[in-house]
């Protein structure tokens, strides 16, 4: 996922996990979001931090990475904001929001036209402990066809199997699969060529980023094996375009843990929300895994297979 990233890291520190509504302002904790605009709807997230009467927001647009953002007012169960400032021939981006309980409602404004229409649930917790047992795993890949998988959007689909392996020939759609998991152990293999760009979506709304763009074009929170924008690995590994490496995922509700090329690199970590490119908020619900294929072609992916909790 491509974004314009300066300064960036900082965000990953700058607010603190704390999510259910204690004393102080009604809007504080994690937010998700649905946008509707005339023509479309999709997700974003809000996490509201009040720390001795001060706000600090960040926010997970629709697509690139969260970041905080400015201008901030509360007065009591309104909240205004700033996402963006005018810049040249652009106006200047804001939120207004009315907070009731667990739910709130509200307006995006670009300029002083109404943009869309915003309507936010609080996040769920996802606690969970992790299962006794997983289940033996199963392929999501046949290595023959695209049979379990389907493409998503309006763009050409670009998805071929050769080989057994599943490759993106040139950028287009993005891939998903057709089934929905909760908590998983996901095994996937990828080749990633010089300056490619993919990413890993896990159930549909968590990036795994998987990239070889030249090295000062990301930063640890936008890397290869990232959780784009929110969690950098804690290892860095020589970089190995156009080999075969590996990533071994295990989500159990907001917590990951990614081993890459048989290397811890983030150890139970919780993700605190969605990430650019997310097909939906719905954060407690199962969803989907989906390969990035919009950003460039030659991106290959085999051997990919999925473990789930044993019942």
């Amino acid at each position: 996922m491509r974004q314009l990233r300066i300064a960036l890291v900082l965000t990953a520190v700058l607010l603190t996990p704390a999510f259910a509504n204690k004393a102080g302002s009604p809007f504080a904790g994690r937010w998700d979001i649905t946008v509707t605009t005339r023509n479309a709807t999709y997700p974003d997230w809000m996490e509201f931090v009040d720390t001795d009467g001060t706000p600090q927001v960040r926010v997970q647009p629709r697509g690139g990475s969260v970041h905080p953002v400015t201008n901030v007012k509360v007065d009591g169960r309104h909240l205004s904001l700033t996402l963006s400032k005018a810049t040249g021939q652009r106006p200047e981006v804001t939120w207004e929001l009315s907070v009731q309980g667990d739910r709130f409602t509200g307006t995006e404004k670009r300029g002083s036209t109404v943009a869309a229409q915003l309507a936010g649930v609080r996040a769920p917790a996802l606690n969970r402990k992790p299962p006794k047992a997983w289940t033996h795993p199963e392929l999501l890949f046949n290595g023959k066809d695209l049979t379990g998988w389907e493409p998503i959007g309006s763009a050409a689909n670009h998805w071929v199997v050769q080989d057994g392996v599943l490759l993106n020939e040139t950028k287009g759609a993005n891939l998903r699969t057709t089934r929905t998991f909760d908590d998983f152990k996901l095994h996937i293999e990828y080749n990633c060529p010089q300056d490619g760009n993919s990413g890993i979506y896990l159930r549909g709304r968590y990036e795994v980023q998987v990239e070889y763009e030249p090295v000062d074009a990301n930063d640890k929170l936008h890397e290869i094996g990232s959780i784009y924008g929110f969690l950098g690995p804690s290892v860095e590994l020589p970089r190995k375009p156009g080999t075969w490496e590996s990533f071994d995922i295990t989500l159990v509700g907001r917590n990951v843990t990614i081993v890459r090329d048989g290397v811890l690199t983030i150890d139970n970590r919780e993700i605190p929300g969605i990430t650019g490119g997310a097909l939906d908020s719905n954060e407690g619900q199962p969803g989907p895994f989906y390969l990035q294929g919009d950003h460039t072609g030659g991106m290959k992916y085999r051997n990919i297979t999925i473990s789930v909790p044993e019942r």
